[in-house]
């Protein structure tokens, strides 16, 4: 996540930002908790009303923090439009050259241009006082270590994987814990990356972080793939509904697609998100469905759409066909929020 993320969430607490920073730390907040949605709506927000308020430091970390969200729903066009907006920040001392470095190292990477995004990486270092590099604002180790192996320099990558977990232990915060330890079972070989990943998860628990949650359990899943034992087959394939349900509901294809690879080795078929899901209903099975997950009896939905109670059973039952689920209680999950709006 971008450099000012923790300063971010206690000054959305206090409540004393002016409205474009309380959008800015809001949207910071949700980014790093997995909700990308609505990030993305309070980080553009932010920027449209923030022009001539935020400073140098809030622009690199808005930029760099939309440049994330939209990397994880594979929307490399937008992306790049951001870092154009970086590039002029990338060499200024301090915070916010590191930020725009580490938001254009990100989209290099994600460009398949894997020497430029190490070289930006590497300069982030030049500029970040000590006193301000912190792991759990802007982890730079973990991305340049993943750079680092995609080059074949698996040496460099795991030391920098470490270097990262042993300043993140210094302060105990699970977020970048987690986010090393899953780095460090990418790219160290010789270690048990199944406990480190497991280690991870546990690390997260009640932690507000759904997306490397779900990263962290698709990495799982992938691992206990490799055996032919049937329990670790049940495992990665909760793992993976898990995944799949709150990639769907976020739009992030690039997580979905690996979710769904994995489920195409396990056997299972895919489930059906968001636009998928409804374009599978008619218009009547989608009234239906939204009062359903919602809470309302078969009986108060018949009385609000003015058909009977039967009519009401036989959409469901063809509601829950359609979707792959047993009962309404699976319903609100199937449909995501953008179903339900």
């Amino acid at each position: 996540m971008p450099l000012t993320w923790a300063q971010g969430q206690g000054a959305a607490q206090r409540g004393t930002l002016d409205h474009p920073r309380e959008l800015l730390s809001r949207g910071l907040v949700s980014a790093r908790a997995g909700a990308i949605t609505a990030a993305l709506g309070d980080l553009a927000d932010a920027w449209v009303e923030g022009e001539g308020v935020l400073d140098d430091l809030e622009r690199a970390t808005l930029l760099t923090a939309s440049l994330d969200c939209r990397l994880a729903r594979g929307e490399l066009t937008e992306a790049r439009a951001l870092g154009e907006l970086l590039e002029p920040l990338r060499d200024q001392p301090g915070p916010v050259g590191a930020s725009a470095r580490y938001g254009l190292g990100e989209l290099c990477a994600a460009d398949s241009n894997v020497e430029a995004a190490a070289a930006h990486f590497a300069h982030i270092p030049t500029l970040l006082p000590p006193a301000d590099d912190d792991p759990g604002r802007l982890p730079w180790r973990t991305a340049a270590a993943l750079a680092a192996v995609r080059l074949g320099r698996r040496t460099e990558g795991t030391a920098l994987a470490r270097e990262h977990l042993a300043l993140a232990g210094v302060n105990g915060a699970p977020y970048p814990i987690a986010l090393g330890l899953r780095t460090l079972a990418t790219v160290d070989a010789h270690t048990d990356r199944t406990s480190l990943l497991r280690q991870a998860i546990d690390e997260l628990d009640g932690v507000p972080a759904a997306r490397l949650v779900a990263q962290i359990g698709t990495d799982l899943a992938g691992l206990l793939l490799l055996g032919n034992d049937a329990g670790d087959a049940d495992e990665a394939l909760t793992l993976l509904r898990a995944a799949e349900l709150y990639a769907g509901n976020e739009g992030l294809w690039p997580l979905l697609g690996r979710v769904r690879r994995l489920l195409d080795r396990l056997g299972h078929p895919h489930r059906p998100v968001l636009g998928e899901t409804l374009a599978l209903l008619t218009a009547a099975q989608q009234r239906v469905a939204r009062l359903a997950a919602v809470g309302h009896t078969n009986r108060e939905i018949a009385e609000q759409l003015v058909v009977t109670v039967k009519a009401v059973e036989w959409h469901l039952s063809h509601v829950y066909r359609k979707l792959g689920i047993a009962s309404r209680v699976e319903l609100a999950g199937a449909l995501g929020r953008q179903g339900l709006a």
